[in-house]
């Protein structure tokens, strides 16, 4: 047991930032579908004299889906929808799709209007893709709606960041651990399945910069963010941890954050090691918004804060778009009438 509990003993590597830190600067659907063993490499349909097989369109799309990226539950996502969409409209052939039966699954649903606006993306996504392999000759859904009242959610706050900060016990490789991935997502913004895709490769160190390749990253775009100099000091000393570690049990990976056994974690997944982690802190200690998207949307709402553009936050973030972003920025009414007051 000694020494099991030495590699976890961070010791003398942190106590230089023990004191000061922060003084700086949807689980996958239960259940397979029909199409989920789909892999089939067809790229035409066949036309029946009742029109084209949904079961063939859906089979070419999850293809299509597969070469260009999508995420693996992206795809299950898609392909859970569908299965839903045919059991409530009988459909069987693509061109039975019309807009009476795109209505007809939405008043099945026994959800909120939000959920349903989540699916309907989904098959006009799927429609989309139908169109533009020439299956469909015009898009018909486009004007199909659902009204959301969107509501913009609370960022994390930097106060509470620096609580929870204060109560992590740093000389300790989970309390090291789960410390520096708080301050890399609310100093960075960065996705928490991107957090747990990075290596030590992202980091470097010598220009300060974290370097995501587009295979981490939902956009799949090359993305460089700055880290000040107490976060690079942390992710040093945490590597030297993960080293050890990763030797005493075998363990042969490059990951930042890893387990207390040296495995990697759940890397493709918003509900990996650290997410139950921050759940369990934000329970124990009382404090508000302190989740992994929270993280993202304080980060965000910071670099407002600081005089950031809003087409600069939204390149941070990696968004696709603005409207995607101000959904990000919480401000109340006092913040508004402040900030108006500049412009009289």
């Amino acid at each position: 047991m000694t020494k099991k509990k030495g590699i976890f003993d961070v010791g003398a590597d942190i106590n230089l930032f023990k004191h000061g830190i922060g003084s700086g600067a949807e689980t996958k659907p239960s259940g397979q579908s029909k199409y989920s063993g789909t892999s089939s490499a067809h790229t035409t349909v066949a036309v029946k004299e009742e029109g084209r097989d949904l079961d063939s369109v859906i089979e070419i799309i999850i293809q299509q889906m597969k070469v260009s990226g999508y995420r693996e539950r992206t795809i299950t996502d898609y392909l859970n929808y569908m299965v839903q969409f045919r059991k409530a409209t009988n459909v069987k052939y693509l061109e039975q799709i019309t807009t009476d039966t795109i209505y007809s699954w939405l008043n099945s649903m026994d959800v909120s209007n939000q959920t349903k606006l989540t699916r309907l993306k989904c098959l006009k996504a799927i429609l989309g893709k139908c169109f533009n392999n020439g299956w469909v000759q015009s898009k018909f859904w486009h004007g199909i709606n659902i009204k959301v009242d969107k509501q913009v959610k609370k960022g994390a706050k930097k106060d509470d960041v620096m609580v929870l900060l204060s109560l992590l016990d740093l000389n300790t490789f989970i309390g090291l651990r789960d410390a520096v991935a708080v301050l890399t997502l609310y100093r960075t913004g960065v996705r928490i399945n991107t957090l747990g895709q990075l290596q030590e490769k992202h980091i470097d160190f010598e220009n300060k910069l974290l370097c995501m390749d587009g295979t981490i990253l939902k956009n799949h775009k090359l993305l460089k963010l700055p880290l000040d100099d107490e976060l690079l000091h942390l992710m040093k000393v945490l590597i030297m941890q993960n080293n050890k570690i990763r030797e005493y049990y075998g363990q042969k990976n490059s990951y930042l954050f890893i387990s207390y056994k040296g495995t990697s974690l759940d890397t493709k997944s918003t509900n990996n090691a650290i997410s139950k982690q921050l759940h369990k802190y934000s329970k124990r200690y009382g404090l508000n918004n302190i989740n992994p998207h929270a993280l993202r949307r304080g980060y965000a709402k910071s670099l407002l804060d600081k005089g950031a553009n809003l087409a600069l936050i939204s390149k941070a973030l990696g968004h696709s778009n603005l409207a995607v972003t101000t959904q990000y920025l919480d401000l109340d009414v006092e913040e508004v009438a402040d900030n108006l007051r500049d412009f009289l």
